[in-house]
């Protein structure tokens, strides 16, 4: 497709969005989770090779995360000003470099700057995919298309891990940067071929970039924003906890062969996309906010009981594993409706909103990933700690919100 700037997707006075315009959403929201999950089964193996001290691994995925934080908060603004098709050719670009430093590096040091560099990269797929989605259709059809884009990008932890296994296997862990190379390079070429721009120059930000500082402040203290950001945010921490923690965690202490820590990864994100589909169902029928307030409450329960298990050790690993499956699926119904309505009150500024909801998500998901690799000590208490101190932080900021006014989150 030509450079059409005037070109719009299919809203929702369509008959519904198009399967290759969801799919593509899809497959560049993917750069944050194809980046994280598909080198996680070569933790062991890249930490001897590159003879990497204890928690440098732990490193190259809270650089990464850092980096999509950063990332965003320069990507979203710059596409509120030229639109949303330049910034993503030229961050897929980026990722697609930075994977083929990762590939051929053989520092420790260099891989967790070149991991820091994709994840600044990667933002762009990220952040532009929420804010299109904000170009194109209102709340309550947005919660909706979040529930798809999570079907989307949900498959990257249940087939990621398998990849990456059977890529290294054959070919060595360097072979997962080149095919995560290979997929920047064919998310680009997409872009340029098949994706409309969805913010025409007469919506476009007119502000100087010496303001974007200023609309981040007036969005910080804007009560509707961040009554949503802020839970939701601590919510996803207690994702990268678990990511961060998970392949040391189930592969050593536990025991688990890479091919069985794979199939449990994938059916932790299968629980993850499947209430994602379910939520789909449910707005249909329930208010939004009182989804999201019911599936915060579950998640915090669930996730003060996790350290519990994990110092006691009732329930032996079956028992442990279930209760981070029922941490893990809540939040499938708590991220689309938390960004829809975060997001619904800056239609001229979408790519700025969802720069701030990504970062303030991922630099909680950066935080939590370099408290379990500094704590760590071979047992699952440090991450059930954090997870538990990010779903029990998550329903308190929900319930003082909700006490304040109602225009803070939750309320319904």
């Amino acid at each position: 497709m030509p450079l059409d700037d005037q070109a719009t997707p299919p809203g929702p006075e369509a008959s519904g969005p198009g399967f290759r315009f969801i799919l593509l959403l899809g497959l560049l929201d993917a750069f944050g989770p194809l980046g994280i999950d598909m080198y996680l089964p070569a933790f062991p193996a890249i930490e001897r090779d590159l003879a990497a001290p204890a928690g440098a691994m732990q490193l190259t995925l809270s650089l990464f995360l850092a980096g999509l934080a950063v990332g965003q908060l320069i990507c979203g603004p710059i596409s509120d000003r030229i639109g949303r098709r330049r910034p993503l050719l030229i961050g897929s670009a980026a990722f697609a470099i930075a994977s083929v430093v990762c590939a051929v590096t053989r520092s420790i040091e260099a891989l967790i700057l070149a991991r820091f560099a994709m994840g600044l990269a990667g933002a762009t797929g990220m952040v532009i995919a929420r804010a299109v989605v904000r170009d194109s259709f209102e709340e309550a059809d947005s919660s909706r298309i979040y529930s798809l884009l999570m079907l989307v990008i949900g498959i990257a932890p249940i087939l990621s891990p398998t990849i990456g296994n059977a890529l290294m296997s054959v070919a060595g862990w360097g072979s997962i940067f080149w095919a995560l190379a290979a997929f920047a390079g064919a998310c680009g070429a997409a872009v340029a071929v098949d994706l409309p721009e969805t913010h025409p120059p007469a919506r476009r930000s007119r502000d100087s970039f010496s303001a974007i500082g200023r609309r981040y402040a007036e969005m910080i203290v804007d009560r509707r924003f961040m009554g949503y950001a802020l839970p939701v945010g601590l919510a996803l921490g207690s994702i990268f906890a678990y990511v961060a923690s998970a392949p040391s965690l189930f592969m050593q202490r536990y025991g688990l062969s890479a091919n069985a820590f794979s199939l449990l990864f994938a059916l932790n994100a299968v629980g993850l996309i499947g209430s994602a589909q379910v939520n789909r169902r449910l707005t249909r029928s329930y208010d939004t906010h009182a989804i999201l307030r019911a599936a915060t409450l579950v998640n915090a329960s669930a996730s003060v009981l996790l350290p519990v298990l994990a110092w006691s050790g009732a329930g032996g690993f079956v028992g442990f594993f279930a209760d981070v499956f029922v941490c893990l699926a809540t939040l499938g119904l708590i991220l689309p409706n938390a960004t829809a309505a975060a997001m619904a009150p800056f239609p001229d500024r979408a790519g700025a909103a969802s720069a701030l909801l990504g970062t303030l998500q991922f630099a909680i998901g950066a935080a939590t990933g370099a408290l379990v690799g500094i704590f760590h000590d071979g047992t699952g208490l440090p991450m059930a700690l954090t997870i538990a101190a990010c779903g029990a932080g998550a329903l308190g900021i929900a319930r003082l919100a909700g006490e304040r006014g109602p225009a803070l989150a939750f309320e319904g």
